[in-house]
């Protein structure tokens, strides 16, 4: 099997809400996971954005990846992604060109198509960004735009015979990465057609991913962002000494993923007691066993395994980790200690000594 490369190894984070955390909390857990991971020598540490979802802090890519930047000192910090449908083109790269300037080199821009929200909290959000157009339909235009108006010439716009010329930031002297992210064969086909790289959410999407990096690979072409293709894939995981022990953390996040899935409610991640106390339905098992499937989770050495072979099924560039993981009952609620032990355990299995 083919080792993974020594430096590719990262993570995302949604910013989970346990059921004993408040945002606080939940923002402070996360500070010292990011942390956890720039210590150990990991690529890059992205947050996502989720909108009106009780488990999930993390609303705000931009303000969060400040945070973290701030608190971290090696490490790229960056979206995994940006809903870009749900805002402006110029908001976006405003705040992400003062990203890179306050953090040169540093800074990744993973965009999306998704909404990241339910239907009410999307319109809430397009209602003043979309400007009266179809900001899913306008999505490709708008990533050439957030990239060109990030860049150190900005770009010209041509209104009513005059030209203007528009930038994200007064005097940029680097831009943030710009990659594409996508679960589906039109975001693999887009990325290569504007030549970024590409990142695959294999973590909730579990299938598809082999064919979607060889269509990207096969319709590449070349850009002034990238020269050759460039591919991640994500996957969950979650890592302990023991298998059971495994498992166990395991269960609070697979429970919610079965309400997700079958038109629940979500509720903040409940502790892993109070998860066993519940269980998981007999009807719902076959879902669970299927979502296990696509998870890295075991003891250090089964969970490498499958980062492995992740990488080299897909031939992916870098194998970025969602540590999903919940804790017992009596943790700090002010640190995810579980979530640090699947870094530290898989890192100590993939990463330079």
């Amino acid at each position: 099997m083919t080792p993974l490369p020594r430096t590719a190894l990262s993570v995302l984070d949604l910013v989970p809400v346990r059921s004993d955390q408040t945002t606080s909390d939940a923002l402070a857990a996360s500070t010292r996971l990011a942390q956890t991971a720039d210590e150990l020598g990991f690529t890059r540490y992205w947050v996502a954005e989720h909108h009106n979802m009780p488990a999930v802090a993390s609303t705000n890519p931009a303000v969060i990846i400040s945070l973290l930047a701030a608190a971290t000192q090696r490490i790229r910090v960056g979206s995994g992604g940006v809903m870009l449908p749900n805002h402006a083109p110029l908001v976006i790269a405003e705040q992400f060109a003062l990203l890179e300037a306050a953090f040169p080199g540093r800074i990744d821009l993973g965009i999306g198509r998704a909404p990241g929200s339910d239907p009410v909290t999307s319109h809430m959000l397009r209602s003043s960004a979309a400007q009266g157009r179809d900001a899913v339909d306008t999505f490709p235009d708008d990533v050439r735009d957030v990239a060109e108006l990030m860049s150190g010439t900005g770009m010209t716009l041509d209104l009513r015979g005059r030209s203007y010329g528009l930038k994200a930031t007064p005097r940029a002297t680097s831009a943030a990465a710009v990659w594409l992210l996508g679960s589906s064969m039109y975001s693999a086909q887009l990325a290569a057609a504007l030549g970024l790289p590409y990142v695959f959410a294999h973590h909730f999407a579990g299938q598809g991913t082999a064919e979607a990096m060889a269509t990207y690979r096969s319709q590449f072409r070349p850009s002034e962002h990238l020269e050759a293709p460039t591919t991640f894939a994500i996957i969950n995981a979650v890592v302990a000494e023991t298998a059971e022990e495994a498992e166990r953390r395991a269960l609070p996040y697979a429970m919610s993923m079965i309400r997700l899935r079958t038109g629940q409610g979500l509720e903040p991640l409940e502790l892993i007691e109070d998860a066993e106390a519940v269980g998981v339905a007999p009807e719902h098992q076959p879902m669970l066993d299927q979502m296990r499937s696509t998870w890295a989770i075991g003891t250090p050495d089964v969970a490498a395994a499958a980062v492995r072979e992740l990488a080299d099924g897909v031939g992916a560039d870098e194998v970025m980790l969602a540590p999903v993981s919940s804790v017992h009952v009596g943790a700090d609620n002010r640190r995810s200690d579980t979530r640090e032990e699947t870094l530290r355990l898989l890192g100590a299995e993939l990463l330079p000594a």
